[in-house]
């Protein structure tokens, strides 16, 4: 068998095209992998301190079954599902909502103003005006990461009107 050097080999000009087609498309490509790869670490990072800022700012204590009666120890997979326990007062009685039903059928925009919409009491509706718009979009991919699950939750019941679920009564405001 004859031996023969690389330099023996003649590519015609369209093949050196297409070795420096592939080569961009490899580089591209590459570059397309790292960026997306970087992407899902910020998505990973937002979700961790949505989660965080769910655990730590009281989300669960209301949107969460039974979160405070066993001192957190809800599996996560049942957080912000919503409660059927009414919160009674001169308001009217009005319940903690299904949090992983709402984000389902929003863009992360349209969150960020419901977030900070004047909701009915005992809602402390003032902490969400008040944090960064970073805060609340890592809640928003955390709620979306989660996943839509559970059932809506009852009906806002206006002042005078007895609700048909457990509650807790205010004492009437000032």
């Amino acid at each position: 068998m004859a031996a023969f050097s690389m330099s023996e080999v003649h590519y015609p000009p369209a093949d050196k095209r297409w070795i420096s087609l592939w080569l961009i498309l490899l580089v591209t490509g590459i570059a397309g992998f790292d960026s997306a790869l970087a992407q899902d670490q910020v998505s990973t990072s937002q979700i961790e301190r949505g989660r965080y800022l769910v655990r730590t700012s009281g989300c669960n204590d209301c949107h969460t079954p039974g979160y405070p009666e066993s001192a957190g120890q809800v599996d996560e997979q049942d957080w912000l599902t919503g409660s059927d326990l009414g919160w009674r007062g001169p308001w009217g009685t009005t319940y903690a909502g299904n949090l992983r039903q709402v984000v389902q059928h929003m863009d992360e925009q349209r969150w960020l103003s419901h977030a900070r919409t004047a909701w009915r009491p005992p809602m402390p509706w003032f902490n969400l005006r008040d944090m960064s718009d970073a805060d609340l979009s890592a809640i928003y991919r955390y709620i979306r990461h989660l996943g839509a699950a559970g059932e809506a939750g009852p009906a806002y019941v206006p002042p005078g009107q007895e609700p048909k679920t457990a509650y807790v009564q205010f004492p009437p405001g000032p």
